[in-house]
């Protein structure tokens, strides 16, 4: 029987406090019994009497040994973490005067991303004087919005921040759109990056990875 005090999450044996507990286990009736009588029952068996429900009334108690319940725990936590559904966040750039060859470029892989269950962030990036069409901006956003009406919904309304004018589309949960990854455990939303002024748009020839962004 291992008793690692540091590491013990729950009481276990002469830790329980309660007079009496209610005891469960494997091949054991449940049944209420003063908390020492079911100590000695553990050490007969040879594991450990385990406080599983501490403010039940009588707590309640299972015949285990501690190690083996610390490893069922973990499991079932790691199984319940793969079947969490899990977004990912998708960012696609825009220009103020993105012409329609990018736009259909850029709309054709939200799609894909808002198919596949991701966010998309799709944003305006104004350089220098380009904040002067913050107006053009908006109306460009919210026509991305539109064309997407059919795989996602608008979460937020275009806002500008700085220099740039953000706006969220989540997918919409419909069968098969929401995928599972039991390999990412929290929502990942991609680093911006300033776009690289010198790169000109015949040079976009393949889809946007997350954290990189599509630039004008």
């Amino acid at each position: 029987m291992k008793r690692d005090e540091k590491k013990q999450q729950y009481r276990i044996n002469e830790q329980i406090r309660a007079r009496e507990i209610r005891i469960v286990g494997d091949g054991v009736e449940s049944t209420v019994l003063p908390t020492y009588k079911a100590i000695q029952m553990a050490e007969q068996q040879g594991v450990d009497l385990v406080e599983i429900s501490p403010n039940a009334e009588p707590p309640v108690c299972r015949l285990i040994d501690y190690s083996k319940f610390i490893y069922q725990q973990k499991k079932k936590q790691k199984e319940m973490k793969a079947k969490q559904v899990v977004v990912n966040v998708k960012e696609i750039r825009f220009g103020p005067q993105t012409d329609d060859h990018d736009y259909n470029f850029k709309l054709k892989h939200a799609i894909s991303f808002l198919s596949d269950g991701d966010k998309v962030k799709a944003y305006v990036f104004f350089k220098g004087r380009s904040i002067l069409f913050k107006e053009q901006g908006e109306v460009l956003l919210l026509r991305f919005a539109a064309d997407l009406e059919e795989y996602g919904k608008v979460e937020s309304l275009p806002v500008l921040e700085g220099k740039r004018m953000t706006m969220f589309i989540a997918p919409k949960k419909t069968g098969g759109q929401v995928k599972k990854n039991a390999e990412v455990e929290e929502t990942i939303e991609a680093p911006i990056k300033k776009a690289p002024q010198q790169k000109a748009r015949k040079e976009y020839t393949g889809p946007k990875v997350e954290g990189e962004d599509f630039d004008d």
